[in-house]
């Protein structure tokens, strides 16, 4: 099945425990701070119902039932193909800047699927759970999410010396399912998905069972709460002025497990050190999640790098031959990532579960090369931008009788560019490359 937008919106109304600023959210579709996202995740879903996009976002089951590419078993190396040109569908719809599309998650479910031997090592019922949850993924098409990492309290210790009641941890195990307790983070969008799924990075050690869990829920589920973070868009902000915090403020949040009842047909992995540290690097885990992280980063470079381009061509700053050296660099990078793509997609794996995973090592040195790439292009901007970037008037200004005239000489471009298009080039710069939006992408 696929869902509309509107399906996708009544899902998420259904009392979720969501805090931000001090305050509960009624509904996330309608607040603030959320709505933004809501329209980008209601849009995805209502592309694929369109004669433009159906083709590239929906593919037919056997029965003839159409299903969403993004939720789509990889078979054969073209699926894999088809898995990034739908991801860029939806990248080139919502600017390459949303981090949360959709589908990194139910990689990672494709992930514990190839990775079913793994999980019949200590129960074969963990197996048939994660199969009976794709399964349903793959009919319901929830937006799903992920957190896998703990609150930074206090690193140097081991889970079972924190507090407690801090970190993700089993406190009871009932006939209905496990009871767990401990917090969560970092669920970017987790206000407003349908599903979450909790697993863990490597470097449990033995001791600490209680801690070893893996397991899926409903953002519903009764105990769960989240807390936001700080927005960067307070709702007030004019698109004109922050053209991309105002459109594409990500939500991240903290989950707090208040005695949450898991059933136990939602536990993939239960109190097992040697195998929750196995999942990571034995199975295709890394595949699925480094193949859509670097097919979103493509994007992203490809936005950032024709931004500088379009900002240095505004001020004629592509005349000097240091700023071409610059752009070029940045060009360059943009080749080695798709570069790095096509190769793992070419060299694929196949898995005794009969799917098909994307090569590790050029994905794994991807992940090496975008925490360098990225800030150099973004400081490449901030370079070519200069003060021009903090000296632009407000869209306000441009109707201010007593300055409008001002505003319209001083702040025109090179070979007649209007101020008003300048001043919003180097809005939409500033905001990926100065202010607090462009910081957390950056971070």
């Amino acid at each position: 099945m696929i869902r509309n937008g509107q399906q996708y919106r009544d899902s998420i109304r259904d009392g979720r425990q969501v805090w931000i600023n001090g305050e509960r959210v009624r509904d996330v579709t309608t607040h603030a701070m959320f709505k933004p996202l809501v329209d980008i995740r209601a849009r995805i879903y209502d592309m694929a119902h369109e004669a433009a996009h159906a083709p590239i976002m929906a593919y037919r089951t056997e029965s003839g039932e159409p299903c969403s590419v993004g939720t789509k078993l990889p078979l054969t190396q073209q699926d894999w193909h088809a898995k990034r040109d739908a991801v860029n569908a939806v990248l080139d719809e919502a600017g390459g800047i949303v981090t949360r599309v959709g589908d990194e998650t139910v990689g990672e479910m494709w992930s514990l699927y190839d990775g079913q031997d793994v999980l019949n090592e200590v129960n074969p019922q963990f197996s048939a759970n994660i199969r009976r949850h794709v399964e349903r993924v793959v009919q319901q098409d929830p937006f799903h999410v992920s957190a896998n990492t703990d609150p930074k309290g206090d690193r140097s210790k081991r889970p079972q010396d924190q507090d407690p009641d801090m970190l993700l941890h089993v406190v009871k195990e009932t006939d209905a399912g496990i009871i767990v307790r401990g917090a969560r983070m970092l669920a970017t969008l987790g206000p407003v998905s349908d599903e979450m799924i909790m697993y863990n990075l490597p470097g449990f050690r033995p001791g600490d069972e209680d801690h070893a869990i893996m397991f899926a829920v409903p953002t519903d589920v009764p105990g769960l709460r989240q807390i936001c973070r700080t927005p960067y868009d307070r709702g007030t902000q004019s698109s004109f002025d922050h053209p991309l915090a105002s459109r594409f403020e990500e939500s991240d949040a903290l989950l707090i497990f208040d005695d949450v009842l898991v059933p136990w047909e939602r536990v993939f992995l239960y109190r097992d050190v040697a195998l929750c540290n196995a999942i990571y690097p034995d199975t295709a885990l890394r595949n699925h999640t480094a193949h859509q992280t670097n097919t979103r980063a493509l994007v992203k470079l490809q936005f950032a790098v024709g931004l500088a381009i379009a900002v240095a061509r505004s001020i004629k700053a592509d005349q000097f031959l240091h700023v071409q050296q610059m752009l070029g660099e940045c060009l360059g990078y943009v080749e080695i990532v798709k570069s790095a793509l096509v190769r793992a997609e070419a060299e694929f794996e196949t898995m005794p579960s009969g799917t098909v995973r994307a090569a590790l090592p050029p994905l794994q040195a991807l992940r090496a090369f975008l925490p360098a790439a990225y800030p150099r292009i973004i400081e490449v901007l901030q370079t070519i931008g200069a003060g021009g970037l903090m000296m632009m008037p407000s869209g306000a200004d441009f109707a201010a009788a007593g300055i409008a005239q001002d505003v319209g000489l001083y702040y025109q471009g090179a070979s007649g560019m209007a101020s008003r298009e300048r001043v919003k080039l180097f809005k939409l710069a500033w905001d990926l490359c100065g202010d607090a939006f462009g910081s957390r992408q950056l971070q």
